[in-house]
């Protein structure tokens, strides 16, 4: 790689107004989790998003745990998930006592399949997490049809689709309470960071109770139950308030930025090669990250290693869930076969998705890409010459 250009699989694209509200926390002291910009940013995020209430916390992980929590869901119930998901989501299930469900994935966007979830409710189920992946809303109607049907709360991951939209609603608005990361590589970003949003006012006010220690108005170290420190920062909140501000500019470059992808890439789908992100017609995909999943039997791994070795950064897609070691030792672990997610895993990578890509970066990375597939067919072909 030596004189090569390195392009990150992901940069932040930082202005200087998140420089100008940092200083201004910074030298207003207010740098821990008081100061204004909290409350403006939890005002204006989730009104971006249709909701009423929002609750910053200090990451997204932590988001869904506060969520959890705050449902006072009886140790040893269910929980719904996709087993095509990062870690996190099971954590929080697992962090409150409940089992989580894994649910295989659609093999078109990814997302937990709603036509496998039935199977998996028993009396004990009593929540679906909804996860958006890669951009590419759930079938939402669908899932909140199968809730309502069995009486289930619905808890929405909208992570990795902010600004993405279902029929016409944004994503972050759906279910009792949706939750967010605003880690760095997230389309708004606060460095480490998330939010909990919801209408409904109670819980609003649980949650934010919880996350700050449980502490209560009336008397403030005395405590009637256990809480976390879940805090952001008021500086934090800075930058995630600035980044909101040009948030329609970040979701138009994430949506020209696959749009150029696919347009260079579409020759290798034609020829069955691989397979590009796909957007259904009653949503708005904002491509959090620019998924590929190779069709002609060559595993990612060998294909994000040669465009290493070119300067291209890249991520293999999650590992699912059901097969993750760290739960063997659980009692409610159990072998099972989901395909869908196991065939993603294997197949599927995603190239550099960073705001800050410009067309330049992107044809050199479409162009190695090229160089790379030539070479693996180009050797293929000699090998079944030679059988």
């Amino acid at each position: 790689m030596s004189g090569t250009e390195f392009i990150p699989v992901n940069e932040p694209w930082i202005t200087e107004r998140e420089i100008e509200y940092v200083l201004e926390a910074v030298r207003s002291t207010f740098i821990s989790s008081e100061g204004k910009f909290i409350r403006e940013f939890e005002e204006r995020f989730s009104s971006f998003c249709g909701r009423k209430y929002g609750v910053a916390v200090n990451n997204g992980t932590n988001a869904l745990v506060l969520a959890m929590r705050s449902l006072e869901l009886e140790e040893g119930t269910e929980v719904i998930l996709p087993t095509f998901t990062i870690i996190s989501c099971a954590l929080a299930v697992i962090y409150n006592g409940l089992v989580p469900v894994f649910v295989d994935s659609e093999p078109e966007t990814y997302n937990m399949d709603p036509e496998k979830i039935e199977e998996k409710i028993t009396e004990r189920t009593k929540a679906i997490l909804m996860v958006h992946t890669y951009g590419h809303p759930c079938e939402v109607d669908k899932i909140l049809e199968i809730a309502e049907k069995y009486n289930l709360y619905v808890i929405e991951d909208f992570a990795e689709a902010i600004g993405s939209e279902y029929k016409g609603r944004k994503c972050g608005s759906f279910g009792i309470i949706s939750c967010t990361s605003f880690y760095a590589n997230k389309l708004i970003t606060t460095g480490e960071g998330g939010m909990c949003l919801t209408d409904d006012e109670k819980l609003a006010k649980k949650m934010i109770r919880l996350r700050n220690l449980a502490f209560i108005p009336e008397k403030r170290f005395l405590h009637y139950e256990l809480g976390f420190n879940f805090r952001m920062t008021n500086v934090q909140a800075g930058i995630g308030l600035a980044q909101l501000e040009n948030v329609s500019e970040r979701i138009e470059k994430k949506i020209k930025i696959a749009r150029k992808y696919s347009k260079m890439l579409k020759e290798l789908e034609d020829k069955g090669i691989l397979k590009l992100p796909t957007e259904k017609n009653y949503v708005k995909n904002t491509y959090w990250m620019y998924g590929i999943v190779m069709k002609n039997g060559v595993k990612s791994d060998i294909i994000m290693k040669k465009l290493e070795e070119r300067g291209i950064q890249t991520r293999p897609f999650f590992y699912p869930l059901h097969l993750q070691p760290a739960f063997r030792k659980f009692h409610w672990f159990r072998e099972e076969k989901l395909e869908v997610a196991e065939f993603l895993s294997e197949f599927g990578f995603y190239l550099p998705s960073g705001l800050t890509l410009n067309d330049e970066k992107i044809e050199k990375i479409c162009k190695t890409f090229y160089e790379v597939i030539d070479e693996i067919e180009n050797k293929k072909a000699i090998q079944s010459k030679d059988n």
